[in-house]
């Protein structure tokens, strides 16, 4: 809205009211940090799902609504759903989070910078992941601030917002709001397995959730089953996105890699390739697996190709590995096995300066300097 003041014209920008949901369980040592990350929302709800630590006596002291919920049957769209009602009617934008994630200072004045009457949704860049060395490593755009009406969550893990609004929906992104995951590893994925295998159960013909349980299979080291599940998924009619069919392939080559198979492992990492040829992530899982075969003229092959591409895609398929030190890790050594020192030199002295502190890759340079004349 603009406003007529003498010979200028004075923007003022809309007020909009401003909450944060979430659910929790037994998250304590998040909690200070969490409530200072999310102060700019104008009110914080928070659905506790069975704390037993002090989590619900440190989120209300810092201010936040909390409500505590028993669910019989664990499912996290309910939990979501059960925690977006919580929020008041007359709030006009929702953010959800979880409480091992902050945002950068200023996210507020950034999303009402950009929010107007007939916004439904505003996505932001979402840090999963950091390197070792603090970097971000797995980052892609994140989709949890949306309007109040017409969303809902739907799946039991891996769970979506889906908008059954009246109006036209509208989507728009501000890459400048950071919102950062630091995970707490130590807690358990166990049951994330069997609720995969509920969603494919309730949609099978949903094609995300069958590649969701193929890759959870993979993280279970059940091998087969992964192969199974994940072959499913690339014959099914809807399963049409490239990255995400590659990165089946990729999960496949995986499964048969562990399994010894490195014949079917190699066959389906050009599958991959060939499937999304504008990602790194494919040539550089080739890569590694020709460097473990010492074919070294494929894997420097290879990883030129992936080195060629310079744009992160921003899904959460892109790997942090891809994008680190790894690159330039396995191009000295292919360099090196194929005599081409000076080369080798270059692309350890990158590899280096992405990991200073790894006594392989320093042991290395001196190796590559000395077969330098």
């Amino acid at each position: 809205m603009a406003v007529g003041y003498g010979q200028k014209e004075v923007v003022v920008m809309k007020k909009y009211k401003v909450a944060v949901y979430a659910i929790c369980k037994n998250e304590e040592k998040f909690v200070d940090k969490w409530l200072d990350s999310m102060g700019e929302a104008d009110e914080i709800y928070v659905t506790d799902t069975g704390s037993s630590d002090n989590t619900v006596d440190k989120l209300r002291a810092g201010g936040a609504k909390v409500q505590s919920i028993e669910l019989p049957q664990w499912r996290f769209d309910t939990a979501r759903n059960i925690s977006l009602d919580y929020v008041a009617e007359d709030v006009d934008i929702c953010v959800s989070t979880d409480l091992d994630e902050l945002f950068e200072k200023g996210w507020r004045t950034l999303l009402e910078s950009v929010w107007t009457e007939n916004t439904s949704r505003v996505k932001y860049t979402y840090t999963w992941s950091f390197n070792a060395d603090g970097r971000p490593g797995t980052v892609f755009l994140g989709e949890k601030i949306h309007s109040r009406k017409g969303f809902r969550w739907i799946y039991p893990v891996h769970e979506v917002l889906m908008y059954r609004g009246e109006k036209p929906y509208n989507c728009i992104t501000e890459p400048k709001i950071h919102l950062n995951h630091y995970p707490d590893t130590s807690k358990p994925r166990g049951q994330y397995l069997d609720l995969l295998k509920l969603a494919v159960r309730e949609n099978p013909d949903n094609d995300r959730n069958v590649h969701y349980l193929g890759r959870e299979l993979m993280f279970y080291g059940m091998w087969h089953q992964c192969i199974q599940i994940l072959k499913m998924h690339l014959k099914m009619p809807s399963a049409l996105w490239k990255d995400e069919r590659s990165a089946s392939m990729r999960y496949i080559a995986r499964s048969y890699k562990a399994l010894k198979d490195y014949k079917e492992a190699e066959k389906w990492l050009y599958r991959a390739v060939a499937e999304a040829p504008y990602t790194r992530e494919p040539y550089i899982e080739a890569a590694l697996l020709e460097t473990d075969m010492k074919k070294w003229p494929v894997a420097y092959a290879m990883v030129s190709e992936a080195l060629s591409i310079k744009e992160k895609n921003q899904t959460y398929i892109n790997e942090s590995f891809c994008w680190d030190q790894t690159p330039y890790d396995i191009a000295a050594l292919a360099a090196f096995n194929m005599g081409m020192y000076e080369k080798a030199y270059g692309f350890i002295e990158k590899a280096i300066k992405l990991s200073p502190g790894n006594k392989r890759l320093k042991n290395n340079e001196k190796i590559i300097k000395d077969h330098i004349t």
